[in-house]
Parts: C-alpha cells; structure tokens; sequence
C-alpha cells in the first residue's frame, strides 16, 4: 500500500515537513498558468528555449513532486525531484537577474531554502527506509522473550 495513515500523522515533524514541502508545490505550479505571459518571458530570458515546452514541463514535474509528498508516495524520490527542478529554477533566476539573494528583490533565497528542505525530507525517507528494511532481521536475532 502507498499510502499509509501514518503518512499523515501530524504529531511527527517529518511528516509536517513533507507535506509543506509538498504543498508549497501547488501555487507555484498554479501562477505558471495564472501569469502565464510573465512566465514564459521569464523562461525566455533564462534561455530556456522553447519557453512553453520548459513551462509545461516545468508544471508538470512539480505536480508530481507535490502530490507525492503530500501523500507520501515514494518520498525519496519525489522529494528528490523537488529539490532539482527547484535548484533549475535558481539557476534561472540567477541568469536572468545576477546573484541576489533576499528573495523579495527577485533573489533566490526561499527556493535555496525550499530545495534544501526537499533534500532533508530525501534523506529522512531514505534512513526510515533503511531502518525498516533492517528491522525484520534485528528481530529474528534477537532472542525471545
């Protein structure tokens, strides 16, 4: 099963931290589309070429990225794929602007900080998963109570 309830226990701070990760996900994707002139101007000017294949694309792979986190579907990889197409988007941002950082004079701060998030919430999944692929064997070897 993919989805597990325990996915969506909020009292864990992974979980809370996936699911924002992955929400944030959603109006970004939204405003593509909304301010569809101005993002395929940004897209042109990164040299992104054609800019509306980049910005379906764009859309689309952080559609995944935030339905998967959300739910918690394959985690290591969605989370993953989050980090990279926002890591594009900051070497988007810095060609088309120079280096700024406060994100607020069109700097790349909250995406820096948004794909290190992603990549923190890779690696989590990644050791829970390790640990429940060696869980098994530690209680066979254990001895019975």
């Amino acid at each position: 099963m993919l989805i597990k309830p325990e996915n969506f226990d909020l009292t864990n701070g992974s979980n809370v931290v996936r699911i924002m990760c992955g929400l944030f996900f959603f109006p970004h994707v939204a405003w593509k589309f909304i301010g569809w002139t101005g993002t395929v101007g940004f897209f042109a000017k990164a040299g992104l070429t054609p800019p509306e294949l980049w910005v379906y694309s764009a859309a689309f792979f952080e559609a995944i990225a935030a339905v998967g986190l959300v739910l918690g579907i394959y985690t290591r990889w969605t989370a993953l794929l989050g980090a990279f197409v926002l890591l594009v988007a900051v070497a988007a941002l810095f060609k088309v602007g120079g280096f700024k950082w406060l994100w607020n004079l069109g700097g790349f701060e909250y995406p820096v900080f948004w794909a290190l998030a992603c990549v923190a919430v890779a690696l989590n999944a990644w050791k829970e998963a390790r640990a429940a692929a060696t869980q098994p064997a530690r209680a066979a070897l254990s001895p019975a109570e």
